[in-house]
């Protein structure tokens, strides 16, 4: 029921807690000094001095916890307590003859700001307290004009303190609401002002996809002037492409799809602008807009981060890293051929150690060879220039083909090796202890040389990691998708890595990684391959209870891989 500002309410208590400690300090000599033992009689006496310490304790101690939920009954309870001390002086020092009625009649008058109820109150308090007088003392006294004036009096001083609050009384609910329009208000102006001067693009569409904001970052990178872009259809505003250029498909627009499902999109993106001419890569980050109360969708806030500069640096780097690589392969190749020749004892003849040396001198030379080949492949992937020729692919018989050209690798080691296709699981693919399996057919479209390289080198990895056990491998899949995995029983994987595991030049920091070593290239190489066919590549790996290592690509149906095959067979012909 707060009537008038704080600071009113502040004043007031200090003002009182101040006069408290005065009232403690006469109290006090009164009771310790003869010299002040007539404060006594003037009312300084130990009641009042106890109502003294109680209101000061009250304010030191607990006023500010009390103002901060509601200051105007914190500061009511020290108004109480200081008409109670009034009181008490008035009674100890001649009754409402006393010379502390003045300061009775400063409490009435400020009685106003705690509201009317409280301003009549005080009438009924001094009111009271003379019917009380009237049983204990000389009537004479109590009922002389001068008293009853002074009762009279209080009236009117309240009458005059609600007449001088109400002016100051303001609306407690229109206080907070102003409070609350300002900061709304501030709070819009400084989001108004970020948005506007962050460099990065930033696009707010509603449900209908118009535009509602539009900063000059992306006014810039759009084409479209602000004031001109604000309602138009953001398709026609921002025109999105492949990073590669290519059209879009209506299931990855990345405002679309948002407003439909509800999903976050990420990617990266090219932004054609309005002249046809300013083509702009883009880091894209499109977040939906949802209503707390429906759950619903209502918009879409996007933002654009040009990574042209980016993008061509990493086209330099990939250029240089892919000449350097190509010119170093040559005398590579070189070294390693005249070391196998070497080797061969039917064109050389050398002694033991020496063979030794040149053994150690070819692996450590096919080694380099491996390392500027992943560097090659890395640096056309991430550019878009890895040479792939997809056909329609059983998936089941050139696994099967692939895992039979492995299975002495793994046996070499001492480790066992399981193979499944569909529901059926023999040490030996394709056949059973019963005869032929019928296994299921999964077609999909790849270019079987890249998904060669992509199954030996996760089997290498698991053989690489694997002391003991068995690496197991495995293909199924449903209408949809084909899955196959490759599954060990190594060491495992540290969970904080895994999510790293994918990425150019990343390794394990343990031991057995510094033993066996690696470019840290190889599983980087291999997301790019599975993503060139829609599909994805993870891993589920628990330390010391080994790694599986999950490939999911697009299958295609009976139907459509002979329509496809057929295609292939004419564009041969």
């Amino acid at each position: 029921m707060q009537l008038v500002e704080d600071k009113y309410y502040i004043w007031y208590n200090r003002v009182i807690t101040a006069l408290d400690g005065l009232i403690i300090v006469l109290v006090a000599l009164s009771w310790s000094l003869p010299f002040f033992e007539n404060l006594q009689s003037q009312g300084f006496r130990p009641i009042v001095g106890i109502l003294a310490t109680i209101q000061a304790g009250y304010s030191f101690v607990l006023y500010k916890r009390q103002a901060r939920n509601n200051i105007w009954s914190a500061t009511l309870f020290s108004a109480s307590v200081a008409s109670l001390i009034v009181i008490s002086l008035i009674h100890n020092s001649g009754q409402l003859n006393s010379w502390f009625m003045i300061a009775w009649f400063v409490q009435v008058l400020l009685s106003g700001m705690f509201g009317h109820f409280v301003t009549v109150g005080t009438g009924f308090v001094i009111s009271f307290y003379y019917v009380i007088a009237l049983t204990g003392y000389e009537r004479a006294v109590i009922i002389s004009p001068f008293a009853i004036g002074m009762v009279v009096a209080s009236y009117f001083f309240g009458l005059i303190s609600f007449l001088l609050w109400k002016r100051f009384y303001v609306n407690s609910e229109s206080q907070k609401v102003n409070q609350l329009s300002g900061q709304l208000k501030g709070n819009q102006q400084q989001s108004e002002v970020l948005i506007q001067a962050i460099s990065d693009a930033v696009i707010v569409v509603d449900l209908e996809s118009k535009i509602t904001l539009l900063n000059p970052a992306a006014a810039k990178m759009t084409g479209w002037a602000v004031n001109e872009a604000v309602g138009v259809d953001v398709e026609l505003v921002a025109k999105f492409s492949q990073e590669d250029g290519k059209e879009l498909s209506e299931s990855i627009h990345p405002f679309k799809s948002v407003l439909s499902n509800g999903k976050q999109f990420e990617g990266t993106l090219q932004v054609n602008g309005r002249d046809g001419k300013t083509n702009t890569i883009v880091s894209f980050v499109n977040s939906p807009v949802i209503q707390p109360k429906s759950s619903q969708v209502i918009g879409s806030v996007a933002v654009l981060r040009d990574v042209s500069k980016a993008r061509n640096e990493e086209h330099r780097s990939a250029d240089f890293i892919s000449t350097a690589s190509h010119e170093m392969r040559t005398p590579v190749a070189a070294i390693e051929g005249y070391l196998a020749l070497a080797l061969n004892e039917k064109v050389s003849k050398i002694d033991t150690k020496a063979r030794d040396f040149l053994v150690k001198a070819h692996e450590s030379t096919q080694r380099l060879g491996k390392l500027f080949q992943d560097l090659l492949i890395s640096a056309k992937a991430e550019d878009g220039r890895l040479v792939n020729h997809p056909v329609v692919t059983e998936m089941g018989e050139f696994l099967e083909q692939i895992v039979d050209g492995l299975r002495f690798t793994a046996e070499k080691k001492g480790l066992l090796m399981d193979f499944t296709i569909g529901n059926s699981s023999t040490e030996k693919p394709g056949v059973s202890a019963g005869g032929k399996v019928i296994k299921p057919l999964y077609y999909a479209s790849v270019d079987p040389d890249r998904m060669g390289e992509v199954i030996t080198n996760l089997f290498d990895n698991a053989v690489k990691y694997s002391d003991v056990g068995k690496i197991s491998v495995g293909l199924t899949g449903n209408d949809e998708l084909i899955q196959f995995y490759i599954q060990d029983t190594g060491n495992g994987i540290p969970a904080e890595d895994i999510p790293h595991l994918f990425q150019k030049f990343y390794r394990v920091d343990n031991s057995s990684t510094r033993t066996i070593g690696g470019t840290g290239l190889g599983l980087f190489i291999c997301r790019k391959i599975v993503e060139l066919y829609g599909g994805r590549i993870w891993v589920e790996s628990e330390q010391r209870k080994g790694s599986t290592f999950y490939i999911n690509l697009p299958r295609l149906s009976a139907q459509k891989a002979a329509t496809e095959k057929a295609k292939e067979n004419q564009n041969v012909l």
